[in-house]
């Protein structure tokens, strides 16, 4: 134990399964844990908004009193991480600096800084694997040098590798007894600054409150529940209940404030312990394989974020539209059921995996036909689970892009939302504008005679906007567009092209294939938590059974199985 040592805290803002810092402990007389907030470096990687920033200063302020407690403190240390780094190793003589290793291409740029200043002042580097199952290198080795690319292909190679590690033991107090820190040479500078200091301003409540602590006790809250926790299916959540209808885990998984090793082997044990429960991809414990699957894809795809010079993604034509993209940003799209999402991510930085869907589809294929690009930053800007890997995988798969290949399939912005709550109560809380609007015209309003929209105080296109498209029209062009693209880029989608997978990762999932509807009609509701669905005067399931001359009585995409929704006499000339 002869190293003096800073643990750099980088995503892994927990104490318990950190096996980059018990090392440290373990190899040292000294520890000096750090978080080294460079906030160019952090902007650089990731959009961040000021939800973001508050969950993260949350999530300091837990590690610092848990620090405390053991008998420690943690330094953050604003200014640029590399001059930062240089000045506290002369000051404290430190030999040893440890960290989690990260895939994202900025921390991957950033550890290799690091390693060449320790070569540089004579200090040695020490790095492990924590925030995912797997070292991603071994899952990428196994299949050949490429990461595989579809999630059967995926879930293959980890039966080879077998589970994985077991998360490392609790750090206890006896830890800092023997390697202690110095906390009487930090300064208040050296403190965890609030949202004023960093001039950052955030005017809502926090919904989700920053910290391992808080992620631990919503893990042993949903624990606890042992027969919600072995039959829960994704799919079958409800995406605009008022209170998430999932776990709610996701945005401490991505800070790391939540170990996803210790999540699975948690579940692990339950499901021991069961004869019947819910399996991958839908089951809880798919959830995380899910975020596995993207993450090793992420590690080994050049330009993973980006259409352009990206191998796996289709490359699409899509439009640039400022005004329209921001309308979609600001909620003022003229569909509630989309705008009552967008103002939900606003306001709280989270949003359920199938309203994620819908906002996506609605921006990219379905309707507007802009950028999965441009979607993502919005997201990356207000999600508290915002992650690199899963983010963009997600975008891609929604769009199209890349992953999920059954373009036909397109969310419609009123059906979608109002078969789970027919009664409007989500719109309601969260686009007051609409609330007095009957049942009946809340979810297309524009429809409402002018009597109606006149009782509730919100008359369409002067209170609240209309439509800004014709979603039959809009999804109708985009389709055959789409289907061209298909065509024309066929060894493209080909990579990436497996069996459609019937649930999603923990933070934005793919659109699953329990997903029904006619295939010409953009009216997809889940299956089998909804009855059949009936567009086209014909009840039909999952087309990938039914078939589409079956399935939609050979109609085609007519204006009766598309419907219009009434736009035609809402929509000006």
């Amino acid at each position: 134990m002869t190293h003096r040592t800073i643990h750099l805290f980088r995503k892994g803002l927990r104490l318990h399964d950190n096996p980059a810092l018990l090392g440290a402990l373990e190899s040292s007389a000294v520890v000096y844990p750090v978080f080294a907030l460079d906030r160019d470096f952090l902007q650089a990687g990731a959009l961040t908004g000021g939800l973001r920033w508050r969950f993260l200063l949350q999530s300091l302020q837990d590690l610092e009193r848990s620090l405390a407690t053991l008998g420690s403190r943690l330094y953050v240390l604003q200014g640029r991480y590399e001059q930062v780094l240089r000045d506290r190793v002369r000051r404290w003589g430190v030999t040893q600096v440890t960290f989690d290793t990260e895939v994202e291409p900025y921390y991957a740029q950033q550890e290799d800084c690091i390693r060449a200043l320790g070569r540089e002042m004579g200090f040695g580097v020490r790095s492990c694997v924590a925030h995912t199952l797997y070292d991603l290198r071994r899952i990428v080795q196994a299949n050949g040098g490429e990461p595989p690319l579809t999630y059967k292909k995926f879930l293959h190679v980890l039966a080879l590798l077998g589970d994985p590690e077991k998360p490392a033991r609790q750090i206890t107090p006896e830890d800092f007894q023997k390697c202690h820190t110095p906390t009487e040479e930090g300064t208040e500078q050296d403190r965890v600054p609030s949202l004023e200091d960093l001039g950052i301003a955030v005017d809502t409540e926090p919904l989700w409150i920053g910290g391992e602590s808080q992620g631990l006790q919503r893990l042993e809250k949903h624990m606890e529940n042992q027969g919600w926790v072995e039959n829960v299916a994704k799919p079958r959540t409800i995406p605009n209940s008022l209170l998430p209808s999932t776990t709610g885990l996701s945005p401490y998984f991505s800070t790391g404030c939540l170990s996803v090793r210790t999540f699975y082997h948690r579940l692990s044990n339950i499901y021991a312990q069961s004869k019947n429960h819910s399996l991958p991809p839908v089951s809880l414990q798919g959830q995380v394989l899910w975020r596995e699957f993207f993450y090793t894809v992420a590690s080994a795809t050049p330009n993973f974020t980006k259409m352009a010079s990206n191998p796996i993604c289709l490359q699409i034509d899509w439009a640039t539209k400022a005004e329209a993209l921001e309308k979609w940003k600001m909620a003022k799209t003229g569909f509630p059921w989309i705008d009552a999402i967008m103002t939900q991510l606003r306001q709280e930085g989270w949003i359920h995996h199938l309203a994620r869907h819908a906002v996506a589809c609605f921006l990219t294929r379905g309707d507007l036909w802009i950028s999965w690009e441009e979607g993502m930053k919005v997201f990356e800007e207000y999600l508290l689970d915002a992650d690199y890997s899963v983010n963009a995988g997600n975008w891609m798969w929604l769009s199209a892009s890349a992953f999920f290949h059954q373009y036909t399939r397109i969310f419609c912005p009123v059906r979608f939302g109002r078969r789970t709550d027919p009664e409007g109560q989500y719109l309601r809380k969260y686009l007051p504008v609409l609330k007095n609007f009957p049942s009946k015209y809340i979810y297309e309003p524009w429809t409402a005679p002018q009597h109606v929209q006149e009782e509730a105080e919100c008359v369409i296109g002067r209170d609240y906007p209309l439509p800004m498209v014709d979603h039959r029209e809009a999804s109708e062009r985009n389709l055959v567009l789409m289907k061209r693209v298909h065509s024309e880029q066929e060894n493209t989608a080909q990579l990436t092209r497996g069996q459609s997978p019937p649930s999603s990762p923990l933070m934005m999932s793919p659109s699953p294939s329990s997903v029904a509807g006619c295939p010409y009609c953009p009216h997809a509701v889940l299956m089998p938590l909804f009855p059949p669905l009936r567009c086209c005067g014909r009840p039909h399931g999952d087309p990938d059974e039914a078939g589409l001359p079956e399935a939609c009585g050979g109609d085609g995409p007519s204006g009766r199985l598309l419907g219009d929704h009434g736009l035609r006499q809402a929509l000006p000339p």
